[in-house]
C-alpha cells in the first residue's frame, strides 16, 4: 500500500501543499473551513507524519534512549529492569514517544553511543540507569547539554536531574527489624560495588548496625546473577560461626540463596532468615515466601519518563524523590534458633 504524502492530501482537498502543511501543523495561514477540510481528508487517508519530517519541523524525533551496561543474559531474569521498562514504556506510549534501548558491556561504547545519538539527532533525550561513583556519563551529558534524567541519586548527579528513593531509610528498617528478631550475625549479598545505591545501602547497613549494637556484619559483592548469589551464600554459610540472616540485593540472588540453604540442610527461617530486595511475584511463589523490600518499580520508571518529557516540554526539573520502599515481612524471617 502506497504511503500517503502531503501531495496526495493536497490533490484530494484541492489546495496547495503549503496549505496542507499549515493545517496539519496547526499553524496560521489557512481559514478554519479549509483547515477542517484538510484534516478530514488526512484522517480519511489514515495519514501520520513521518518521524523525519517531524524532526525537521519541530526538532523532535519522538524517541528517547536508554543504554543498560550489563550482560544481556542477566536482564532476562532481572525483574527490576523488566518492571522499570514497563513503567517507562507505558508513560512514553501515552505520548506517542518510542524508547530506543541498547544493551552493552563496554563503558566506552556506551559513551560513544550517547555522542552518536546526539550528533545524529537519533533521540530527544536519554534515561540513565545504574549510576556509578565518579560516573563519567555525568560530565559527558553535561558537556553535550543533552536532556536526560538519571534513575538514581541524589548523590553523584552533578547538575543532572534524577529520580530516586530513600535507600537509607528502608535499609535501616531492614537492619533494625532483623536485630529486633534477635539476629546478631547478619550478612549482605550486594550487587556491583561501584554503583551508588550499593554504596549508600552499605553505609546505611554499617550505621544502623552500630546504633543497634551489631558487630558481626559482612558484605559480599556480586554481579547480581543467581550463580554469584549461590556462590556467595555457600561461602557465607560455610563459615563458623555463620550468619543467621542474609539480605540480598535482588530477588534472583535471594531465590538462589534459599536453594543453597535447602541444599546444605539449613532450615529457613528457623536457622537462617532471608530478605530479598526488591519484591517480585517470584518471592511470593516460594515456600517459605520471602520477606522483601517492596516498591512500585513500574511507577518508578514511569516517574523517570514523565520527568524527562516535562524537560523536553520546557519545564525546569531539579529532581524527584519517589516513595520510600517498605519492608514486607513474610515466612522467610523469624527469630534465630537457640
Amino acid at each position: 500500500m502506497k504511503r500517503v504524502t502531503i501531495a496526495d492530501i493536497a490533490r484530494a482537498a484541492g489546495v496547495s501543499k503549503g496549505a496542507v502543511s499549515y493545517a496539519l501543523n496547526g499553524r496560521p495561514g489557512v481559514s478554519e473551513e479549509t483547515r477542517r477540510r484538510i484534516l478530514a481528508v488526512a484522517e480519511q487517508f489514515g495519514w501520520h507524519p513521518s518521524s523525519a519530517a517531524r524532526a525537521l519541523s519541530d526538532g523532535r524525533t519522538g524517541v528517547l534512549g536508554m543504554i543498560v551496561d550489563r550482560p544481556a543474559r542477566t536482564l532476562g531474569i532481572e525483574s527490576f529492569f523488566m518492571q522499570l521498562i514497563s513503567g517507562i514504556e507505558a508513560t512514553l506510549s501515552a505520548r506517542d514517544v518510542s524508547l530506543l534501548m541498547q544493551v552493552t558491556e563496554d563503558r566506552e561504547r556506551e559513551m560513544a553511543t550517547y555522542r552518536r545519538w546526539w550528533a545524529q539527532r537519533r533521540v530527544d533525550g536519554v534515561i540513565i540507569v545504574d549510576l556509578r561513583r565518579d560516573d563519567p556519563r555525568v560530565p559527558l551529558l553535561e558537556e553535550l547539554n543533552m536532556p536526560c534524567v538519571v534513575i538514581g541519586g541524589p548523590h553523584g548527579l552533578g547538575t543532572l536531574p534524577g529520580v530516586w528513593s530513600d535507600e537509607v531509610a528502608v535499609t535501616t528498617s531492614v537492619v533494625e527489624y532483623l536485630a529486633a528478631l534477635g539476629h546478631r550475625r547478619i550478612a549482605r549479598v550486594a550487587g556491583l560495588a561501584d554503583l551508588w545505591h550499593t554504596s549508600v545501602r552499605g553505609q546505611a547497613v554499617a550505621d544502623s548496625a552500630d546504633r543497634v549494637g551489631l558487630t558481626d556484619v559482612t558484605t559480599v559483592y556480586t554481579d547480581y546473577t543467581g550463580e554469584e548469589g549461590a556462590r556467595a551464600t555457600r561461602a557465607l554459610l560455610s563459615r563458623r560461626p555463620s550468619p543467621t540472616a542474609i539480605v540480598y540485593d535482588n530477588d534472583t540472588m535471594a531465590v538462589a540463596g534459599l536453594g543453597v540453604a535447602h541444599e546444605m540442610g539449613i532450615a529457613v527461617p528457623h536457622q537462617l532468615s532471608i530478605v530479598a530486595w526488591d519484591d517480585s511475584p517470584l518471592c511470593q511463589l516460594l515456600h517459605p515466601q520471602l520477606s522483601a523490600v517492596s516498591r512500585d518499580i513500574a511507577a518508578y520508571g514511569a516517574h523517570a519518563a514523565d520527568q524527562l518529557l516535562k524537560i523536553l516540554d520546557g519545564a525546569e526539573i531539579r529532581g524527584f524523590q519517589d516513595t520510600t520502599p517498605q519492608l514486607v515481612p513474610r515466612g522467610s524471617t523469624a527469630p534465630p534458633a537457640g
